[in-house]
This record gives C-alpha cells, sequence and structure tokens, in this order.
C-alpha cells in the first residue's frame, strides 16, 4: 500500500469518447519525511510526512536529525511496513513515481463546513404545511417524551453541519502528469479548494 498528499485545485470536465467526463484536478505538494515511528519505541510502524510551504527550500542540516518546522504548513502519519521503510530517508522527497494512470485510489478528505445549520437543512426533514392556516412550517417540532424525561443521545437537532472525514473508494485516476505533479481522478472528492486530501493506492 503506496499513499501520497495533495492539493486540491479545482474541478473540470473532458472529452472521452463521446460524453463529458468530470474531473478533480488535484496537485502534489513538495513532501518531505520528517520521522520515522518504530514498533520498539511506539508500538506501531509508521513514517511522518511534512508539507513543505511554496518557495521554501530547505535540508537536512548535517548532525541534525529532524527539520525545522517552521517551513511546513501540514504534518501527516501513514503506518508502514519495516520493508517500506527502506525507500524513505529522512530529509528526503516523497515522489509520484509510484502511481500509475490506470489505477483505483481511495481519497480521504474533510468536508466542507455548513456552519451552524438548523434541523431541516441539516438531516433534509420534510417540514409542516405551507398553507391552510398552518404555524408549523420549519420548525424541528417535539423533541422529548414523557418517560424518560429527557432528550434521548443521538437525536436529529441543529448544530455543526458537516465538516467531517470523508472516505471515498475505487476513485478511477483519468491522467497523471508527473513534470507538474497534477493528477486527474473522475468525479468529486471531498473539500474545498486548496484543502489537503490523503490519496491511498
Amino acid at each position: 500500500m503506496a499513499w501520497i498528499i495533495a492539493t486540491k485545485l479545482e474541478m473540470t470536465r473532458v472529452v472521452k469518447g463521446e460524453r463529458l467526463v468530470p474531473i478533480t484536478l488535484l496537485q502534489i505538494p513538495e513532501l518531505r519525511v520528517i520521522w520515522f515511528k518504530t514498533l520498539e519505541k511506539d508500538g506501531y510502524d509508521a513514517i511522518i510526512i511534512w508539507v513543505l510551504k511554496k518557495w521554501a527550500s530547505v535540508e537536512l542540516a548535517e548532525g541534525k536529525s529532524t527539520l525545522n518546522k517552521e517551513l511546513f504548513v501540514k504534518i501527516k502519519e501513514f503506518p508502514v511496513t519495516e520493508e517500506e521503510k527502506q525507500n524513505y530517508q529522512i530529509g528526503g522527497n516523497v515522489s509520484l513515481d509510484a502511481l500509475e494512470w490506470d489505477v483505483k485510489v481511495t481519497i480521504e478528505g474533510i468536508s466542507k463546513w455548513k456552519w451552524f445549520t438548523w434541523a431541516m437543512k441539516k438531516h433534509n426533514f420534510h417540514g409542516g404545511p405551507a398553507t391552510h392556516g398552518s404555524k408549523f412550517h420549519r420548525a424541528l417540532g417535539s423533541i422529548g417524551n414523557r418517560k424518560p424525561k429527557r432528550t434521548h443521545r443521538g437525536k436529529k437537532m441543529h448544530g455543526h453541519h458537516w465538516d467531517v472525514k470523508i472516505t471515498t473508494r475505487g476513485v478511477p485516476v483519468e491522467l497523471v502528469n508527473k513534470e507538474i505533479n497534477v493528477i486527474w481522478v473522475r468525479g468529486g472528492v471531498p473539500g474545498g479548494r486548496n484543502s489537503y486530501v490523503n490519496i491511498i493506492f
């Protein structure tokens, strides 16, 4: 299993045969290996990746085992095996060479935040009658009962809408441009523009 971090650019469409295919453009930023987790010390094997800021240039100083965290914008940890660790070194880059264009990948991202929303929009409630003197239109309605005299946990009510982790599996890769580090995937990807997503393949 391999993985990579990407930035969502935008959505577009391409002509494929006689139909239009929706495409999401994902750009791979400069990724650096910052540390390894070991089974002996941490209880599991993993690799820690940092996303380097644009136009920043950094090298691992002589005699140093870590990089300056001020030059990075995001940190992510991925599980790896002991054999896969041999392909990386601290301070080294994570390239796009392992990803081909004819594979299906799993994409993880954080959905767009819809702020605080009321119950009808958040849970797609039907609502009450719109005419004939009804005074119940977009209200939530009863939230409790006689016994027990409390609101049940998990009741669908108003509140924080989205901003949750979403995993999309089996996403076809339409094109991989290794010169500019851009990937074309079919369909939509969770998150807004310039948001980070994890690509697992």
